[in-house]
């Protein structure tokens, strides 16, 4: 049977500094993330230990593969939340800890919005006089530049990389129809004769390869990066580079939820055994062509030489969710409850799609960002490549509410605000990120760093103390909330433990 799809999501935020002579993202980025950590008056550092984003999948890499580099020396801290809050390629990037279903992954996401929020406010207080910060949840500058949003899943180590590659990448192709954040223009050296106005997604421009172990260049569609962060022996972590970053938190929860349970499917050979088969002829080229479909109606051809539209695609998944709920169950995705709601809500999303994407403004990001720049457009009489248009594009991602153009969409919540706030600082209490954060809540001065699967203690004498965290599901308020409530100081719980 599948594993439980624990998850998590990495924001990468574009960054513009104005009012600067010699403007420098890279240290804009730690201007702003250290305005933030010093005002909790607790600093922990992150823990590079177990840092290897070039181990490759595959067992191997294409000649000349440029895994990302470690960047140790810009700011890098673990809140107690359970999240990482660091600089990453010059830009400020915000990962969720880790997450056992879908709601606490959006509930996360979007208490990360509200952590760079509190940034800018934060950083605006230290700049000189003129100067200021714009912080953007979105994946291109208009200028070339891309920046990711990634998506993580726990995975059955003894699947078979290879069938992960199959089947997800139809899914990955195909889901544009409800991931997309739009974008207006193209950034593409070529579009293959399609005149693009207004596309469904910001990433679909700069991916080139198929599968392949780079995130920043030669991006491809599947990435290969092996650093599952938990026991190597039994898990992998699929890291997935290929969506764009959601404002609407319909849209959120349905990438995470619907890939969660397609990858559910795949570990547990469901497609083989439906006999189901939707590999793509070209899946670079059919990742832009569904992009530049704001019509939803050109087909994309199959490598068996049928052909659907993207549309078609996700209903042929859906349906065969539904068939696999029935069988073998939700629990990998949270349980029935949480199940069902992504069936309901990815049938309600395909529905309202094939019957007037427009019906849609309050839930999906590219439908709500196209309907404001288009009436603007019509109002004033603007070409599609007025200035004001791209300008209005980046203003839908500001992450302050009083200058988001998503703010006054009128888009659908799922989350109450008070949830979200509590999460700026609260962990979740059903994986390890649990322990981690309240140790941190607790102990900050004695922990000397953290990551993922550990926890290193400095009680002042050598030497430091590892706490080993190798299961994403333990750690969790079941397990260790007596625990730590049972304990006075740092060396009482190394003591228990065993550490």
């Amino acid at each position: 049977m599948a594993i439980v799809k624990v998850l998590g999501l990495e924001t990468e935020y574009g960054i513009i500094i104005r009012g600067a002579t010699e403007p420098n993202p890279i240290a804009a980025s730690s201007t702003l993330i250290n305005a933030y950590v010093a005002e909790l008056s607790r600093k922990v550092s992150w823990d590079f230990e177990d840092e290897t984003p070039g181990r490759d999948a595959r067992g191997f890499a294409r000649e000349g593969a440029m895994p990302p580099e470690v960047e140790t020396h810009l700011v890098n801290a673990v809140l107690t939340n359970g999240a990482r809050y660091y600089v990453d390629h010059a830009h400020p990037e915000f990962s969720t800890p880790e997450c056992a279903d879908v709601w606490d992954a959006l509930l996360y996401d979007k208490a990360g919005e509200l952590i760079l929020a509190r940034s800018v406010e934060a950083a605006g207080r230290l700049l000189p006089p003129g100067q200021s910060l714009m912080v953007l949840k979105n994946n291109s500058d208009g200028k070339g530049n891309s920046y990711g949003t990634h998506e993580n899943y726990l995975m059955d180590r003894a699947l078979p990389f290879a069938r992960i590659v199959q089947h997800v990448m139809p899914h990955f192709v195909s889901r544009q129809v409800f991931t997309g954040a739009g974008k207006v223009g193209t950034e593409a050296a070529s579009t293959g004769g399609i005149d693009v106005d207004f596309q469904l997604t910001q990433r679909a421009d700069f991916f080139e390869e198929e599968v392949g172990l780079e995130t920043t260049l030669k991006r491809p569609i599947v990435n290969t990066r092996d650093e599952p962060h938990c026991d190597a022996g039994k898990y992998r972590r699929l890291h997935v580079i290929v969506g764009d970053a959601n404002m609407s938190e319909v849209a959120t929860f349905l990438k995470v939820g619907t890939t969660a349970l397609v990858l559910s499917m795949i570990e547990d050979d469901w497609f083989s055994r439906a006999g189901r088969d939707f590999t793509l002829q070209s899946p670079v080229a059919s990742m832009r062509r569904v992009s530049y479909d704001r019509e939803l109606t050109r087909p994309i051809p199959l490598a068996d030489g049928r052909s659907m539209t993207a549309l078609e695609m996700q209903w042929e998944h859906l349906d065969l969710a539904r068939k696999y709920a029935e069988d073998r169950g939700l629990d990998s995705v949270g349980g029935s409850q949480t199940g069902n709601e992504i069936l309901r809500r990815w049938e309600e999303v395909l529905t309202g799609l094939e019957s007037d994407p427009m019906s849609l403004a309050r839930q999906l990001d590219w439908v709500a960002k196209y309907r404001m720049i288009e009436g603007y457009r019509e109002r004033h009489g603007l070409d599609w490549h007025s200035p004001k248009l791209a300008a209005m594009d980046l203003q839908y991602h500001d992450v302050r509410p009083e200058r988001s153009l998503y703010a006054r969409a009128g888009m659908e919540r799922l989350l109450d605000p008070d949830a979200i706030a509590r999460a700026v600082t609260e962990p979740p209490e059903t994986t390890r990120a649990y322990f981690r954060g309240k140790c941190l809540q607790r102990w900050a001065s004695a922990i000397a760093a953290a990551n993922w699967d550990s926890v290193v203690f400095d009680l002042g004498k050598d030497p430091l103390r590892r706490v080993p965290m190798m299961e994403p599901l333990r750690g969790t308020r079941a397990h260790v909330e007596e625990l730590l409530s049972s304990v006075s100081s740092p060396a009482e719980l190394l003591d228990r433990l065993g550490s």
